[in-house]
């Protein structure tokens, strides 16, 4: 089960001899998301991105090329003592659209070479950007590996419980 405010937007590709077109976003569905500022970006197999957790802004996202295992932690005040956890599996063979609301942690594995876009409720700010490291087992997320390509910035995030007593939510 996703915790609340994770939304899910099947989204339809239209595919001919040429290619594939798909509607990633229209104003009209209700997302959750006003975007401010699109991103994309792209992974290498293997590539683990996060735990990460924003206290103000949403995200909006569709992984275009590849596979990837989102996992998400709900850290936000009234969730359960652990939060809910889990994983869904998103693709580009089957684009589907998630909102991630502020205070649900988040992370993305990629199984393969992949490309996710995404766009965010407000710009960029580095006081925005909290996380915990991936594998800490408090965060109750079943990934689907034990090690995993991560940044040197996310290697050395703290613990769950370290990312807690920061948190103002």
């Amino acid at each position: 089960m996703l915790p609340d405010g994770v939304r899910l937007r099947p989204l339809e590709p239209h595919a001919d001899e040429r290619g594939v077109f798909t509607e990633l976003h229209r104003v009209e569905w209700d997302t959750g998301v006003a975007p401010v500022q699109w991103n994309a970006v792209r992974s290498a197999e293997g590539v683990l991105r996060g735990v990460h957790v924003h206290e103000r802004h949403d995200d909006y996202l569709v992984v275009v090329a590849g596979r990837a295992t989102i996992g998400l932690c709900d850290l936000r005040d009234g969730a359960p003592a652990g939060g809910r956890a889990g994983c869904l599996e998103l693709d580009g063979d089957s684009p589907t659209a998630i909102t991630i609301p502020h205070g649900v942690a988040h992370g993305f594995y990629f199984h393969e070479p992949s490309i996710h876009v995404y766009s965010v409720s407000h710009y960029w700010d580095s006081s925005d950007e909290l996380g915990c490291h991936w594998a800490d087992p408090e965060l109750g997320i079943p990934w689907p590996v034990r090690e995993a390509r991560v940044s040197p910035r996310d290697g050395a995030l703290p613990s769950l419980a370290e990312l807690r007593s920061v948190l103002t939510r």
